[in-house]
């Protein structure tokens, strides 16, 4: 990423370029390295016509796309409505899914339906690896609903993998996995937040995993990470993607409950910019305090005189805050040796359900 460009992005475009929105917490698995701490549903979800209206604003905004998550989010009994709806206006939506609920039925019905794209969770190439982080019987209802997209002939769905000390060695049987799919392979990092907070010591790579992690991309151009390893790029040529922490710069979270948040890897009170029952969608991104001071802040202080900063831009934003290192400190995983010790530890940040109750 040029220089030029870094600085126009860290000032924030008009509209998120994407926008993930959580739309339930409720949840039927209890997955180790969950970043929400989902569950339970959330007092005070947003309701059917709440929902339509704020699909509408993201079409106004001109809104890239959405990804839609959770929870599980087709646990909502509206969330086909919601669906069409986002279509209707043209607005592309990604949305995240355990697969349980993903029946022959709905298959059909996502194959119909243009604009929409669905990454179903996997987080390793057999039932024992994926299991021990998902529970107990979630490999086989993901792998079901995996055939049930194909037999629609939905084109391109995504397994969507989160890379572990226990899943990264076996990237290559999850590439085949996806290819017998008809699919692509997205990896993505782990971050310790929510449930990842308590497993991140035992889940998050090794420096020799993420070596391998770095190279294994490398090669393979057409797997999909999004923004999520550029901490690595100072280990060679930077990865495809977003190098740079987008925070409330070009992304940002609405919550089940029209909380607004600058990352989905914090939703946390720190990070919350309003709400949009009280302030409209456009006016927090516009002109919140939080998102304000986000994108006027030169950058992580603490990085910019390291040679490899231009790569990584000092890394991710979510990672620091909860492992108790401040913004202008390195990324806890830097390949440069200068994480310290906050690399070690995870500091007990309130979890989203202490802070859903401040609301």
């Amino acid at each position: 990423m040029n220089d030029s460009l870094a600085a126009a992005l860290r000032a924030g475009l008009t509209a998120p370029i994407c926008l993930t929105w959580e739309l339930t917490y409720g949840c039927n698995l209890s997955c180790r390295h969950c970043l929400s701490d989902s569950g339970s549903r959330a007092p005070g979800e947003l309701n059917t016509n709440e929902a339509l209206e704020l699909i509408d604003t993201f079409a106004e905004m001109g809104i890239f796309y959405v990804n839609i998550g959770g929870g599980e989010p087709m646990m909502r009994r509206d969330f086909f409505s919601l669906l069409e709806h986002a279509v209707s206006r043209r607005v592309g939506v990604k949305f995240s899914t355990n697969g349980t609920f993903l029946d022959a039925t709905a298959a059909r019905r996502l194959a119909g339906m243009d604009y929409v794209d669905v990454q179903v969770s996997i987080d390793g190439p057999d039932r024992a690896t994926s299991d021990a982080l998902r529970g107990r019987g979630s490999f086989a209802k993901a792998v079901a609903a995996l055939e049930n997209l194909a037999t629609a002939g939905f084109a391109d769905p995504k397994i969507s993998v989160v890379a572990t000390r226990h899943n990264v060695s076996r990237l290559d049987e999850l590439e085949e996995m996806a290819r017998g799919f008809g699919a692509s392979l997205r990896v993505t990092r782990l971050r310790p937040s929510g449930r990842g907070a308590q497993s991140y010591a035992n889940l998050r790579p090794t420096p020799e995993d993420n070596r391998h992690l770095f190279r294994w991309l490398s090669e393979r151009p057409h797997v999909l990470t999004g923004d999520s390893f550029f901490h690595l790029s100072p280990l060679g040529d930077p990865l495809p993607g977003l190098n740079m922490c987008g925070a409330g710069r070009v992304v940002c979270l609405v919550d089940p409950v029209g909380d607004v948040y600058a990352c989905p890897f914090t939703i946390h009170p720190d990070f919350k910019a309003g709400n949009i029952r009280e302030t409209g969608l456009a006016e927090i991104w516009r002109s919140s305090g939080l998102f304000t001071s986000l994108r006027s802040e030169p950058g992580p202080t603490g990085c910019s005189s390291c040679s490899a900063y231009a790569s990584c831009q000092g890394g991710c934003m979510a990672a620091k805050f909860h492992t108790g290192s401040g913004p202008a400190d390195p990324d806890p995983e830097c390949v440069m040796g200068r994480a310290g010790a906050t690399a070690s530890t995870v500091v007990s940040i309130r979890p989203r359900r202490a802070a859903a109750a401040t609301r």
